[in-house]
């Protein structure tokens, strides 16, 4: 029975980590490049509002004067033809680990193929004719330039009575504000659905992992919701694209990257429409999350409506992400962050290791002072597994010695075996235990490293540029001195220096653990350090660091546990008084 469970432990390990590997990584769809159409309008599911939708060339929409817009961490601009802010750079961001790498671009013009941009309007109810702005509409600037200190706003005359603005704020970090109105010269109320869109205008590669969600996302009604780019497609099949779509005061949603996101938070105590949809555009196929209220706004004579909605546009960086949720109201903003189902681990760790980087200085050495905690925090649990084996170890000559006396009578051998076991107070599974404890802090640590933009690009020492890559120095081309890359030849001949030191300190480990009573089960032990170091050369160079770190420790614990046992036995055979 307890062969049985170390087999079972020993299986249910490899299959969570090699999950890792092979089960969550997948084939990411080639990106399209569209020539992009777009509609002058949104469309909104109908109820609270039904507009049509038109459509223009995009050259069009690209063409005309523009809003420069310049902040401390963003800079770009806003097209006054249809008021869409379609270039928008992170000056904080380089596309690489080279200083001299171009910056992420997070919002694109149509120009480049890659078309990705946030929209304010109006809509009517369905069966009313009115001028209102479009995509083709040319807004007036009070300014030329917005900044935190300078709001600028955009304003249009559709001849007819109202007067459209459009009112700009940014601040020091990714949120901009936004405050639509409309005043009414007419002699007759009006009545509109202010509304506000993102639309991504082609489908983007993704980073092609299970564990990591890119696409559309929110928090609606106090509930998460997720929709990938190829679910979106497949669920908005129906005219309108409709993919998802809810009613529900406040709340937040938006378009999500593996580091960045564009969110529209409308106010926290208006009843809106939000929905996520696929549109259809020349070449491929475009998606759209948009905000509309329930209720129209009804604009009396000589009166003016407002709304105001926050646009986050930027990197999600967590501690940035809870001091907008808490400024603003937003709900469960952190979550535009996938710290996924392990979420009451995932952000304390995030915490625990921020806050060790804040003060080392280095995210991999924040991350093995975590370990020392960790470790620390499990000591009780190890310290008695470690005392097991180090028991195991010492009763070898006697489970040798019983192996030879019943070699004839399995079952025999077997209860007998039970019986020592139970006599000296061990457990043989127990050298399972400290990995099974490792499972769930290995993989909320990945998700950490894997997840968060803070550990992109973060440096170690000597080659490690990036932990939240795998190493990338390689033993197959003598690391750097024979001028080929192996990977040219398969995936799997990838092997750096850290996941060596890895799986060094994983065999080490091992030598200080008895040898499994059963054949099999030794020899399938001694293959172990071979597959991690293998399987774990693909993954983030600052797990690898965390496992080699935890191996070390493990194995200076062990070591000091099983010394204290000899010196124990030594002195208990000295204690013993002399035959005569």
């Amino acid at each position: 029975m307890e062969q049985r469970r170390l087999i079972l432990a020993i299986a249910l390990s490899l299959a969570i980590l090699l999950g890792f590997q092979f089960l969550y990584k997948r084939v990411a769809p080639p990106p399209a490049a569209p020539t992009a159409e777009e509609t002058a309008s949104p469309t909104i599911v109908p109820g609270p509002a039904s507009l049509a939708t038109g459509s223009e060339p995009a050259a069009a929409a690209d063409t005309g004067p523009r809003l420069v817009i310049t902040a401390p961490r963003l800079a770009g601009s806003l097209g006054l033809r249809g008021a869409r802010l379609d270039d928008l750079v992170l000056r904080d961001y380089h596309e690489t680990v080279s200083p001299h790498s171009p910056l992420v671009a997070l919002l694109a013009r149509p120009a480049t193929g890659a078309p990705y941009y946030v929209q304010f309007g109006w809509s009517a109810p369905a069966g009313t004719s009115l001028p209102l702005p479009d995509s083709a509409t040319l807004w007036t600037a009070s300014a030329p330039t917005l900044t935190p200190a300078s709001p600028v706003t955009l304003s249009w005359d559709n001849g007819a009575g109202l007067r459209f603005a459009l009112t700009l704020a940014v601040d020091d970090n990714y949120m901009f504000t936004v405050r639509q109105s409309v005043t009414n010269t007419t002699a007759t109320p009006v009545v509109l659905f202010p509304w506000a869109r993102i639309r991504r205008d082609y489908t983007p590669q993704t980073a092609g992992y299970y564990i990591l969600h890119e696409g559309m996302l929110g928090v609606i009604d106090g509930r998460l919701q997720e929709l990938t780019y190829a679910k979106a497609k497949t669920a908005g099949e129906r005219s309108d694209g409709l993919a998802y779509q809810a009613t529900a005061p406040g709340g937040w949603a938006g378009i999500t990257d593996k580091y960045w996101l564009t969110a529209l938070i409308p106010a926290q105590t208006s009843e809106e429409s939000v929905a996520f949809r696929d549109v259809a555009v020349k070449g491929g196929t475009g998606y759209q999350v948009d905000f509309a209220p329930v209720t129209p706004q009804t604009i009396a004579p000589g009166a003016e409506a407002t709304a105001t909605t926050h646009l986050f546009a930027g990197a999600k960086e967590v501690h940035l992400l809870d001091r907008y949720e808490r400024a603003l109201g937003i709900p469960s903003f952190d979550k535009a962050v996938d710290f996924g189902w392990f979420y009451f681990l995932t952000k304390p760790f995030f915490y625990a290791i921020d806050w060790l980087y804040q003060r080392i200085g280095n995210f991999g050495l924040a991350i093995m002072a975590f370990t020392v905690f960790v470790k620390a925090l499990f000591f009780p649990l190890a310290n008695k597994s470690y005392k097991s084996m180090g028991k195991m170890r010492l009763l070898g000559p006697k489970m040798q010695a019983m192996r030879e006396r019943y070699k004839d009578d399995p079952a025999r051998q077997q209860q007998e075996m039970m019986a020592l076991y139970k006599a000296e107070g061990v457990n043989p599974a127990s050298g399972c235990l400290p990995m099974l404890i490792q499972v769930p802090v290995f993989f909320s640590l990945y998700k950490v490293i894997f997840v968060t933009i803070e550990m992109r690009q973060a440096p170690f020492f000597g080659w490690i540029h990036d932990l939240s890559a795998p190493d990338p120095s390689n033993v197959f081309n003598l690391f750097g001195l024979i001028p080929f890359d192996p990977m040219q030849i398969s995936p799997f001949l990838h092997l750096g220096a850290w996941p060596l030191l890895m799986g060094v300190s994983m065999f080490l480990q091992q030598k200080l653990n008895p040898p499994p009573p059963d054949p099999v089960q030794a020899r399938m032990f001694q293959f172990m350090p071979v597959i991690f170091t293998f399987m774990l050369a693909r993954f983030p160079a600052g797990l690898v660091i965390y496992w080699t770190w935890n191996n070390l420790l493990s194995i200076a614990q062990q070591w000091l546990i099983m010394r204290s046992a000899h010196l124990g036995q030594d002195r208990g055979k000295k204690a013993k008084p002399a035959r005569t």
